[in-house]
């Protein structure tokens, strides 16, 4: 049974209109950064913090907005967490980006979003919507090893060709790739194999590696004791307390990773990504609808 608790907030969009509807995770990622000490959790990171006022609080700031935009969740909290599936706050969101005909640029790595790809299809067709999805781990055994608590990449790469049968762009996170765990070839070109064939509009990574610092170290470090003994020692002796934390083979991996999605011609560099994420199409006739 996941432990969870509600709160009342008193905001839901951040400054550039992103939200995060929940608070903490049960995917039990070795690597999440969302459990750094930086973040401030005054609970337990598996008890998960239900916002149960995101709904009202988006509509009056959709309502209040001059011009319509993109919206995004997910960066921080995925939405779609076993917790979703009772108490619906992403479903109930969508609801509302789509009557307010807004954009919305989801990012999970559950296939549980396919419940609302109804919703997503709707929007996309008003205005724009954009799955993102992460993945990392081409091995599944590995995988489950990794991401525990989520469905494997092979799932997800699935539901990625669900979207792509809707005519729904997706971007896939291609991160974190861990070193001396799955930052090999065969890794990378199966994880591309899967965004090619799914034909993704752009792959996010920021380099072959994983960010570490207090609090996601520590978890991270048990992880690797109970899973891969001794590699603790090998992470502390390479890397020491570093944030950034690259594999010794980032440099060819990268090079793999540019040419493939150059040839494919699919977008690569993160900027020309998350301009596109932020990107609120404008309409044809120039035409604002009222409501």
């Amino acid at each position: 049974m996941t432990a969870m608790h509600y709160t009342d907030v008193k905001g839901i969009l951040s400054p550039k209109n992103g939200m995060n509807l929940y608070r903490g995770c049960t995917h039990g990622c070795i690597y999440c950064d969302s459990r750094s000490v930086c973040y401030q959790f005054e609970h337990e990171f598996t008890d998960i913090e239900i916002k149960r006022n995101a709904p009202e609080l988006l509509e009056k700031a959709l309502r209040s907005k001059r011009k319509r935009c993109m919206i995004g969740t997910g960066s921080m909290c995925d939405p779609y967490m076993p917790v979703e599936e009772t108490e619906r706050l992403t479903r109930r969101c969508l609801e509302l980006i789509d009557r307010y005909e807004f954009g919305i640029a989801i990012q999970t790595k559950s296939d549980r979003i396919l419940r609302d790809i109804d919703l997503l299809e709707s929007i996309n067709r008003k205005s724009k919507a954009v799955a993102q999805m992460t993945l990392t781990t081409f091995d599944e055994d590995l995988c489950r090893i990794l991401e525990p608590g989520v469905c494997t990449t092979r799932q997800r790469y699935l539901a990625l060709k669900e979207f792509q049968k809707r005519g729904i762009p997706t971007v896939v996170w291609l991160c974190p790739v861990l070193p001396f765990i799955n930052d090999t070839e065969e890794n990378l070109r199966g994880i591309l194999g899967y965004c090619f064939d799914a034909g993704v509009k752009g792959i996010i990574c920021m380099g072959m590696g994983v960010t570490l610092r207090a609090g996601s170290r520590d978890y991270f470090y048990s992880c690797l004791d109970r899973s891969f003994p001794g590699l603790r020692r090998r992470y502390e002796q390479t890397f020491g307390d570093s944030y950034i934390c690259n594999s010794p083979r980032n440099s060819e991996l990268m090079r793999i990773f540019t040419s493939e999605c150059r040839a494919r011609g699919v977008m690569f560099d993160p900027n020309e990504i998350f301009a596109y994420l932020s990107e609120f199409p404008e309409p044809e006739d120039g035409q604002l609808s009222f409501f």
